[in-house]
């Protein structure tokens, strides 16, 4: 399994400009894997006896985590939260000694795309919050689960973008992963080797 793991939460990739551009520019990188979550989930279920424990598998195997997805009304994709229930609860609830314990000390970073420009995401802008206050919930998970916060890779205008600006964003989003996976440990979690 690669160092980083890219999952990316988009109910169709293959409707997508933005989020499907920037799975291909992840694809280049190397040790890189990049999992379409709604292919590996089609009916947006994941089971917390079954599913989640190859979810548990494939971030533990991981010295780095992504997690790719477009705002939706101010939160995460309905998919990425049914995630969060089924693998977050069976890794450090059910089985937190064999599996969220070993989590521990694995640096996560959000890519976002937002359809909205910038100011929008301002105080003083048309959604009142900012993206590092709708972020919060994710920051929260990642204190808990002792996963190290990196500082999130943002487009806006995410659907707006021209083909050269979107081909520039892509390019963008590749090298802020390469510089995520140049600036975090491979090998290690919590000063003990995976």
């Amino acid at each position: 399994m690669p160092g980083t793991l890219v999952l990316v939460f988009h109910r169709d990739l293959s409707t997508s400009r933005a989020n499907a551009a920037f799975a291909a520019a992840a694809r280049s990188l190397p040790d890189t894997n990049v999992v379409d979550m709604q292919a590996r989930y089609p009916d947006a279920r994941i089971e917390i006896a079954t599913d989640a424990a190859d979810e548990a598998a494939m971030l533990l195997q991981s010295d780095r985590i992504v997690l790719q997805f477009p705002i939706q009304w101010y939160s995460v994709p309905a998919l990425l939260k049914a995630w969060q229930d089924a693998v977050l609860t069976r890794m450090y609830y059910i089985v937190a000694e064999a599996e969220g314990d070993r989590l521990v000390g694995t640096p996560v970073m959000i890519a976002v795309t937002a359809g909205n420009v910038a100011a929008a995401y301002e105080r003083s802008g048309a959604n009142h919050y900012t993206l590092d206050e709708i972020l919060i919930p994710l920051k929260a998970t990642a204190h808990r689960c002792g996963l190290p916060w990196h500082e999130p890779h943002v487009t806006f205008e995410a659907d707006r973008l021209s083909p050269d600006a979107l081909a520039d964003a892509a390019i963008d989003y590749r090298n802020a992963l390469a510089a995520f996976a140049a600036g975090t440990p491979v090998g290690t979690r919590n000063g003990k080797a995976a």
